[in-house]
């Protein structure tokens, strides 16, 4: 049985010894890019193996084209998750210590996007799997190297161009998931330039979690999301953030929660704002 979402703690535990699992420790801090690294060096999950959000889940910075974490060719993936030690029969955990919101979420969404939906983020992550007095290890793990061969599925990819499109389409939804502060240009403390997409709404990632970092019941989620949405499918709905992770952490939410699975605008706000010819929104 494959696990496509969520996993809890109890039943990661049970398939710590399993070959055909791979744990991935996603963690990771953008102000301090290899705090994540060491902190793996010093504690992790029994088992699991580290994945840099930067190094392993993204690809090289175009100057004028894109900003933070753009993709990464299909080909470098694919070679990543084969190093990793990842086939068509590993189901991969992966967890963070930010309730999944960064790395976590980015490998399990890359996963999908290159055919592969054996993969889920830990509930609760880092943060509960320490709680509950859970095995741990300060040693490195490798793992033997297998063949990933990536499906593509581009249609999970919305472009700018797609962006421009809809973005005042009322057939569709634009989403933004940054804190609303950050939609309202209030509080820019990542990217050069402060505001939104103009048509976006405001829907915080941080608002599919409780205060211990698991996710809310699916029915809240369903309940939600489905406000958000009102008649809208799933499918004509695009989000994005800062820099096309984070924003992830709701499609897992609406994907839990039994909706379809949204649409992700990959280069996001950092790409937006590449080319000064595009319109930018400030306020509510």
């Amino acid at each position: 049985m494959k696990i496509t979402t969520l996993i809890s703690t109890s039943q990661l535990a049970e398939h710590l010894n399993d070959p055909d699992w791979l744990i991935a420790d996603c963690r990771f801090n953008l102000a301090d890019t290899e705090k994540g690294r060491c902190d793996y060096l010093v504690n992790h999950i029994a088992g699991a193996v580290y994945v840099h959000l930067d190094d392993d889940l993204s690809g090289p910075k175009i100057p004028g084209v894109t900003r933070r974490h753009p993709l990464p060719a299909i080909a470098k993936a694919a070679h990543i998750f084969s190093g990793l030690g990842i086939d068509s029969n590993v189901q991969v955990v992966a967890y963070d210590d930010v309730g999944g919101s960064l790395a976590a979420v980015r490998l399990w969404w890359m996963l999908r996007w290159l055919g592969h939906d054996k993969a889920a983020v830990l509930d609760g992550g880092w943060q509960k799997w320490q709680a509950e007095g859970r095995l741990v290890s300060n040693l490195p793990t490798t793992r033997s190297v297998r063949s990933f061969i990536p499906k593509a599925h581009p249609e999970k990819i919305a472009t700018v161009n797609d962006v421009e499109n809809i973005r005042l389409d009322p057939s569709y939804l634009l989403v933004d998931a940054r804190a609303a502060e950050r939609f309202r240009g209030m509080n820019e403390v990542i990217d050069p330039v402060a505001g939104h997409i103009p048509g976006a709404v405001s829907a915080p990632y941080l608002n599919n979690l409780n205060e211990d970092f698991t996710f809310r019941s699916t029915e809240i989620l369903r309940s939600s999301y489905s406000t958000l949405l009102g008649s809208i499918p799933a499918e004509r709905v695009v989000f994005y953030c800062g820099s096309g992770v984070t924003s992830i952490h709701s499609i897992l939410a609406m994907v839990h929660a039994g909706f379809s699975e949204p649409r992700l605008y990959a280069g996001s706000w950092s790409e937006w704002i590449t080319d000064s010819d595009r319109p930018i929104a400030v306020g509510a």
